[in-house]
């Protein structure tokens, strides 16, 4: 499983938490809905650093490792259809925490809804056509690169990432993040604080 694959199975993982967090929600329940949009603007971050990181930093290392920039384009588009929904569903939990009614939250169940399917989808079709990719390639000079530039992050940043990474992860996957589990430790205790203290405890 590459580095790419354990993200994505987070972004999966926090879209099916929503999908019942919004389902559950009770009429009036304020202090829910805090936290859901809490919960939300992590996600958000995340996943829009995801992408974001994948256009301006795998994308072009991927190209130059081989992989084509047609197949690279696609990709984009289909960010562009997550980007999309994210836009809806950013606006709907706003909504939420503004106005706690079952009816919002059925609202804000839509949208993620049309946010889960673009980014399923999106994700599905990365896997299938790159997994393999990254997995033969781990040592070549240019995904060796790519990673390294992704790992240019404060402590504080990649604490929090990891953090989130890592709520819940299965054994397999956490073999597959390349920090040592000291490293792991410090970085999740220390730096991310936040989101255990924050996020974490609105999925419990």
């Amino acid at each position: 499983m590459s580095m790419n694959k354990v993200i994505h199975a987070a972004v999966r993982r926090d879209l099916d938490r929503f999908a019942v967090g919004l389902d559950d929600f009770r009429e009036g329940d304020a202090a829910r809905a805090a936290a859901l949009a809490r919960a939300w603007a992590n996600f958000d971050a995340m996943l829009t650093d995801h992408h974001e990181g994948e256009h301006a930093i795998a994308w072009p290392h991927l190209e130059r490792a081989g992989v084509p920039r047609e197949l690279l384009d696609r990709m984009d588009a289909e960010h562009e259809v997550m980007a999309e929904g994210m836009a809806g569903a950013r606006t709907a939990m706003a909504e939420l925490a503004s106005r706690p009614t079952r009816e919002q939250a059925a609202a804000a169940r839509s949208a993620m809804e049309t946010l889960r399917t673009a980014t399923v989808q999106h994700l599905d079709h990365e896997e299938s056509e790159i997994e393999a990719f990254y997995l033969a390639n781990d040592e070549h000079p240019e995904i060796r690169a790519m990673a390294q530039e992704f790992r240019k992050q404060s402590p504080q940043v990649a604490g929090r990432f990891l953090a989130w990474l890592t709520d819940g992860i299965a054994p397999e996957a956490r073999s597959a993040i390349p920090v040592p589990g000291p490293v792991l430790a410090v970085l999740t205790g220390i730096f991310g604080r936040g989101y255990r203290r924050e996020v974490a405890p609105v999925w419990r």
